[in-house]
This record gives C-alpha cells, sequence and structure tokens, in this order.
C-alpha cells in the first residue's frame, strides 16, 4: 500500500544528524516496492521545519535548496502527490469529538488524506487515533519501528 509520509518521516529522510534517520532509510527500503506520497502539507512543513534556523546549529540551508532535494528524492521514487481537498469541518470523514488536542491536528488530518487515497499515513508517532477517521481501517496506519 502507497504510504503518505508525515513531515516527521520527512525530515527524518532528509537530516542524516536525525535520530530516526537510519529507521526512515531502512524502512523507505523496504516500502519502495509499494510507493510513497506526499501533500503540499507535508512539503511545506518539510521545508518550513528545515529552513528554521532555529532546527539546528549544523543546517543551515535556504528554502530554494530544500525544495530542489525534494524535487530530486520525489524523482528517485514511485511518488504520487496528494492534493489538499480535504476539511477537517466534513463530518462524513472526521470525528471531531475524538480529536482532543491542537497537537493531534496534522496526524489526523494526513490519516484522513491517506484514507481517502485508499493509502497509509506513515508516522513515527505511536498515538495517532484513528477513530478520528472512521473509515481510517488499521491498514490505513503505519508506525515506523
Amino acid at each position: 500500500m502507497r504510504a503518505l509520509l508525515d513531515v516527521n518521516v520527512l525530515i527524518a529522510l532528509f537530516d542524516a544528524d536525525h535520530i530516526f534517520n537510519d529507521r526512515a532509510h531502512a524502512w523507505l527500503e523496504s516500502q519502495a516496492a509499494e510507493g510513497i506520497a506526499t501533500c503540499p502539507l507535508t512539503e511545506n512543513g518539510l521545508v518550513r521545519i528545515l529552513t528554521n534556523p532555529g532546527y539546528s546549529k549544523q543546517i543551515r540551508l535556504a528554502p530554494a535548496e530544500v525544495i530542489r532535494r525534494l524535487k530530486n528524492f520525489i524523482a528517485a521514487q514511485d511518488h504520487r502527490f496528494f492534493e489538499d481537498r480535504l476539511s477537517l469541518a466534513d463530518e462524513s470523514i472526521f470525528r471531531t469529538d475524538y480529536i482532543l488536542g491542537s497537537k493531534q491536528i496534522t496526524d489526523i488530518y494526513l490519516l484522513g488524506l491517506a484514507t481517502a487515497h485508499e493509502a497509509c499515513l506513515a508516522t513515527f508517532d505511536e498515538s495517532v487515533n484513528r477513530k478520528a477517521v472512521p473509515a481510517a481501517s488499521p491498514k490505513n496506519l503505519f508506525v515506523i519501528e
């Protein structure tokens, strides 16, 4: 099943010093045959975080450099771009009573987007609440260990 990469997975793939860099690359190698996906939220998050001066003392990248690296990464993968057409306000997709805090918003949204595209969300976060996306089954969420 194609995997939508969450922002933290993308960051780990792009930052050789990231604590989960090896884990992310090992998983990506095993996932290559199934394919990956990104979306506006994950791509923008990657660029925003890696170009933030407070992110790392070792990494100093301009947005254009991160975007160039992203293009190269995507070109080397079986990649799909998932357009961002969902709304958290859509009760047919999201159960807002299961969204309990601000830190859950992005992961739940990405789970909904992955599910809508018959894919899985690939994340390091073990606490993503699948109940917030009623159509999501266990196969729509993959925690990289």
